[in-house]
């Protein structure tokens, strides 16, 4: 076949470039990584879902891990760890490790309830005052710095005190003092979306406000609203165990913030009994601590100014040569620079 009877053949030779082989890799362009993806390549984001997946399922396992009652009395009181109690028992004579596993259940379900209804509330605040603008810019934006002038500890206090003890108060108080913080994030970077030209065309063709809202802006604000969700899931969990440490909330549910309650109503700093307050602080602990990582594996995914520069160089590929145009006689690796 001739070169004229093959007009592929006829271009690759027009464009210097060798005939590829039926057998050689073809080049593909490179795909957009999404979240999810950027996020399993990013090490520290993966360190922090492999914490947050055991702790998942240890709360979920509870029942097959320590079967029964963790309040019942499993033996002598104040005993340190031993093969018998492989956390050793409170003053009661409850197992410590048996309590900290069903703990898990509450903390983790309250902190994510009280994360996702936090950030569901800031956002629908934060596109509302973005978009609508005039008026009700004014009205939620002076909502939003009243909540944020409040002092957090003492409003908590207040209405844990006042309202019936139970999750579902701990987690209505707690969603009532977060959500402020995270509508002033979202609604400043609602605002910077809300002057790009995709909003305009929407606009002009006649899309609801709900539209543009929730199709057009809310994707575009997707890494700062897991960045937010994921701070305010770190927030649920510290601020329940501060309101259960300090006897607000139902110091009849187990959790960890109950378990440092009664151990410091048993003594147990006094005594020091370490293995009965220890294992609930560290695991509150390491909880934030894997939040706070996959936090940063987000940014790093999202942001493109701390995403690290992978070069991917064959140990057999040719050293590209870059023709001398200024005449200063940099080629190769010295123009790629």
């Amino acid at each position: 076949m001739s070169l004229a009877q093959d007009p592929r053949a006829l271009a690759e030779l027009e464009l210097g470039s060798p005939p590829e082989d039926e057998h050689s890799p073809r080049l593909r362009r490179p795909r957009r990584e999404g979240l999810l993806r950027g996020l399993l390549s990013n090490g520290k984001a993966v360190a922090g879902l492999v914490i947050l997946v055991v702790f998942v399922l240890i709360a979920l396992l509870a029942p097959v891990l320590a079967p029964g009652d963790p309040t019942l009395i499993q033996g002598l009181g104040a005993q340190p760890p031993s093969a018998e109690h492989l956390l050793g028992t409170t003053a009661k004579g409850q197992d410590v490790l048996a309590l900290n596993i069903w703990g898990a259940r509450s903390s983790l379900f309250v902190g994510f309830t009280v994360g996702i209804l936090s950030t569901l509330v800031g956002l629908l605040v934060g596109l509302a005052s973005a978009y609508l603008g005039k008026s009700v810019d004014n009205l939620l934006s002076l909502v939003t710095n009243v909540f944020l002038l409040l002092p957090g500890l003492p409003l908590l206090v207040i209405l844990a005190a006042f309202l019936p003890p139970g999750i579902t108060t701990v987690i209505i108080v707690l969603v009532i003092t977060g959500w402020a913080g995270s509508a002033r994030v979202l609604r400043s970077q609602a605002l910077s979306i809300r002057g790009k030209d995709f909003v305009a065309a929407a606009q002009v063709t006649g899309e609801s406000s709900l539209r543009i809202m929730f199709r057009e802006m809310l994707p575009n604000m997707a890494s700062i609203v897991m960045s937010t969700l994921l701070a305010c899931v770190i927030f649920g969990i510290g601020a329940q165990a501060g309101l259960e440490f300090l006897g607000l909330g139902d110091i009849s549910t187990v959790s960890w913030g109950t378990n440092l309650y009664w151990a410091s109503n048993d003594g147990a700093l006094l005594t020091g009994s370490w293995w009965v307050f220890v294992p609930p602080g560290v695991s509150i602990a390491l909880v934030a601590f894997a939040l706070a990582l996959v936090n940063y594996g987000v940014d790093e995914t999202t942001n493109p100014r701390l995403r690290r520069p992978r070069r991917r160089v064959s140990p057999f590929a040719p050293t590209p040569v870059v023709a001398d145009v200024d005449g200063t006689g940099s080629t190769g690796e010295e123009a790629a620079r």
